[in-house]
This record gives structure tokens, C-alpha cells and sequence, in this order.
């Protein structure tokens, strides 16, 4: 359990980091009001997003809460009980299970996510820190699986020969 505590470190940090810079932009901002930081490239945003990632599947709450749950519990008991997840794997796990408890969090007490990064003319979707765990995290989890993939058929390769 020990070994673990790598992901329930960084799962919690990034969900208290996406807890807090929401609390800001709720405390700070009126819903669609928009601070420019870098006027026309970064402002802060504040929406609503009743959706998913770029605001497709509306309105399905409870969709994303099951799936959420799922995929939470799913990745929590894989890194209990598997004992060969690197470290590396483990952090990215921690990245993804943070942001997704983040969004989730959202969903549960307002029935949508609160989104704030808005990076104009680069990405024409406005974003939060949760997202940024759970999208970062899992694209650098599915390369790093399909490199340690990769070496392990090298390995197996060597030893048939």
C-alpha cells in the first residue's frame, strides 16, 4: 500500500488544484464573463458546460456520473491490486482519477462542470484543470503503455531467438 500512496497523493492534489481555481473563477467571475490575460490568445472564462469534452453529449448527467464512477473505481482497484503498474503509470493513473473526481464533483452539486481556460485562436473549446488531468494524463498513459508494450515484446522476441 505504501508504493501506492504516489497516486493518492497526486490524484488528491490535482483535485484539490482543480477545487480551487474553480472556486476562484465562481467567487471572482459572473457566468460568461471573460478576463482577457494575453488579450485574443488566454483569457479567463467562465461557462458552464453541460457536456462533455467540447460540449457533446448535453445534458447527460447521470451518463457521466455512472461512467465517472466506473472508471474511478476501475483505475483505484487496478492500482491496489496490480502489483507490476510502474511509477510512472501510477502518477498518470493518479493525473486522470484526480480530474475526473473533479468533474465529477461538479456534475454531483450543479449538474455541469465549471470551465475557465480559454485559449483563443489554438482551442476553440474552454477548458478546466480537471481536464487538463484527465486528457494530459491519459494520452501520456496510452503512450507509455504502448512503449513498456513495445519493450516487452522486444524482450519476448529476444528470448525466442
Amino acid at each position: 500500500m505504501k508504493a501506492r500512496a504516489d497516486f493518492f497523493v497526486l490524484a488528491i492534489f490535482w483535485l484539490v488544484l482543480d477545487r480551487i481555481t474553480k472556486g476562484l473563477v465562481t467567487s471572482k467571475l459572473s457566468l460568461n464573463q471573460t478576463i482577457p490575460v494575453i488579450q485574443d490568445f488566454f483569457h479567463i472564462t467562465y461557462i458552464h458546460n453541460r457536456g462533455a469534452s467540447f460540449g457533446m453529449l448535453k445534458d447527460q448527467r447521470w451518463l457521466f456520473v455512472l461512467l465517472t464512477l466506473a472508471v474511478v473505481t476501475g483505475i483505484v482497484w487496478s492500482v491496489l491490486k496490480e502489483k507490476s503498474i510502474s511509477t510512472p503509470m501510477r502518477l498518470l493513473l493518479g493525473l486522470v482519477s484526480g480530474g475526473a473526481l473533479g468533474n465529477l464533483i461538479d456534475r454531483l452539486r450543479w449538474g455541469f462542470v465549471v470551465d475557465f481556460i480559454d485559449f483563443r485562436g489554438i482551442w476553440p473549446y474552454i477548458f478546466n484543470v480537471a481536464d487538463i488531468g484527465v486528457v494530459v494524463g491519459g494520452i501520456l498513459f496510452a503512450l507509455l503503455y504502448l512503449r513498456e508494450d513495445q519493450k516487452k515484446e522486444s524482450l519476448h522476441d529476444i528470448h525466442k531467438t
